[in-house]
């Protein structure tokens, strides 16, 4: 029961990190000249300089919906992780991790959403830009996080809480 409480509790951390990472770090889209676009802040690296340049993004609104979404996955998954270790020491033996759980798949349908939403208006990003470019590795973890909370929340809801 121990190792089944401790790849649980593994997994919802690498769920943590791979969410934060995805939310506040700057490459979702990498256009061919090495500048990238978040969903905050528009950047663009200088080779002469070495430095990044950030601005904030336009004002679209699918594109704070996009922001939303993600927050609201990194609310809901650490209220999960909360609300897990709280049930871990305060429920009743026998008991199932329903709102761990529940809290989890709310996570999963929120990265679900927002990587959706920037997949269908990315495109939204390029103009008066160089065309082509591909997405970066903040998106590739958002989605990366979707299938892994939705299997962790599946796994809290079946979890009974043994001696």
């Amino acid at each position: 029961m121990s190792f089944l409480l401790f790849a649980v509790t593994a997994l919802h951390v690498l769920i943590l990190i791979l969410l934060f990472v995805a939310t506040l770090d700057k490459s979702w889209w990498v256009l061919p000249d090495k500048e990238t676009v978040n969903i905050w802040y528009d950047c663009i690296y200088h080779n002469e300089s070495q430095a990044w340049t950030c601005s904030s993004v336009s004002e679209s609104e699918w594109l704070h919906a996009v922001q939303a979404f993600m927050v609201l996955s990194l609310l809901f998954s650490s209220f999960a992780f909360i609300i897990f270790m709280c049930q871990l020491y305060t429920m009743k033996r026998g008991s199932l991790f329903y709102a761990t759980g529940i809290f989890q798949i709310l996570t999963a349908i929120s990265v679900f959403t927002a990587a959706i939403i920037y997949t269908t208006h990315v495109e939204d990003f390029q103009y008066g830009r160089p065309k082509g470019g591909s997405f970066g590795y903040c998106f590739v973890l958002a989605w990366l996080s979707f299938p892994l909370a939705l299997v962790s929340g599946i796994i809290y809801i079946h979890l009974r809480k043994k001696e």
